[in-house]
């Protein structure tokens, strides 16, 4: 339960509260994309349209204190929600119409195009990492397969702490279509000073949780007849019959651009199908922690990246990954082993 002190907070911050515990923001790519001036590197890379993703969350709470987020984690910290849990299809429906409501005044904008402006209506990828834990909603797993049954893909990040709670996904096939964990730290000693985890063992459990990536099979994406959709009623999409697995390393300038072969191990123990090599970006409550100096150009991502690539061949003469694409406004670059694999293909199962 969110307290009208912080909810005043938020709604400043341009945030819808939805239910109890979960929001929704308009990612700015949204708005480039309804007026044609560009699109979020996850259009690029991955297939999926700015314009039909809502940025949310289940949970504004998160057990770290990361130096480089964006957010107002003083009032958030924590692994709990306390209160009302709303449902997974309360959770879709309210984010759909807080998008609809958040974007109602874009209709006026002379550069808008009509036509992506009426999709966004019904928003197709739901991309879980707005802010706070996802994990930390015990009902994440039943979010993730209602969306997968309305046809709609989804995107969630973690930090993860919470390896139980993948295992669990696993075993009840309610993986999201893309599951990022988040690894911005090359050791023990460092991950404590940089995230500040209020949770014992979260060194530990990332690196479980790491491990627990390395093994997600095939089998793990639910059935249609598991989802309970007629063979008469089209799927929106197919992910390959598995979930696709990324590691996402976010770099501070002059703080943990270091250390490639430490980084290195951590991706060969989750072997993820991508990697995501992304710059900080001193926005938010970030610029009173960190500030603008911090923020490493494109140039430097590609530089680290380069060196990730060279650890992964010296330990792994057979390696074959490579950078596949850049994004350079965003200052991320992806790296995995077959281009033809980036894209999410849209056809039946």
């Amino acid at each position: 339960m969110i307290d009208d002190k912080l909810k005043k907070l938020l709604k400043k911050q341009h945030y819808f509260i939805v239910g109890e515990h979960s929001a929704v923001q308009i990612c700015r790519w949204n708005k480039k994309s309804l007026t044609g001036e560009g699109c979020c590197y996850k259009e690029k890379f991955y297939g999926i349209k700015s314009h039909l993703c809502c940025q949310m969350t289940p949970s504004l709470w998160c057990p770290n204190k990361c130096l480089h987020c964006w957010r107002a984690i003083e009032y958030f910290n924590g692994n709990k929600i306390k209160g009302k849990i709303n449902s997974a299809s309360e959770i879709i429906d309210g984010c759909i119409k807080a998008q609809r409501k958040l974007l109602n005044g874009f209709g006026s904008n002379k550069k808008l195009n009509k036509e992506k402006f009426l999709e966004s209506r019904e928003p197709m990828n739901f991309a879980i990492s707005l802010s706070g834990e996802p994990m930390i909603y015990n009902k994440i797993g039943e979010l993730i397969f209602e969306l997968r049954k309305r046809g709609k893909t989804s995107f969630l990040v973690s930090n993860g702490l919470y390896p139980e709670k993948i295992r669990e996904l696993i075993k009840k096939k309610q993986l999201p279509t893309q599951l990022y964990i988040s690894v911005n730290t090359p050791n023990k000693e460092f991950y404590s000073k940089f995230h500040r985890s209020s949770m014992k063992n979260a060194w530990e459990k990332l690196n479980k949780s790491l491990e627990l990536m390395s093994k997600m099979t095939p089998n793990q994406v639910p059935s249609r007849s598991e989802r309970g959709l007629k063979k008469s009623v089209p799927p929106k999409f197919k992910v390959g019959g598995k979930t696709r697995t990324v590691v996402r390393i976010n770099l501070v300038k002059d703080l943990n651009m270091t250390e490639p072969e430490n980084y290195v191990k951590l991706i060969q123990k989750a072997k993820p199908m991508f990697i995501e090599i992304k710059g900080y970006v001193a926005v938010g409550y970030a610029r009173e922690r960190l500030g603008y100096d911090r923020m490493p150009w494109h140039k430097d991502i590609v530089d680290f990246s380069k060196k990730i690539l060279k650890e992964l061949k010296r330990l792994n003469p057979k390696s074959k990954y490579k950078i596949l694409g850049e994004h350079e406004f965003s200052k991320v670059v992806i790296m995995g082993k077959d281009k033809r694999e980036m894209k999410i293909k849209e056809k039946e199962i």
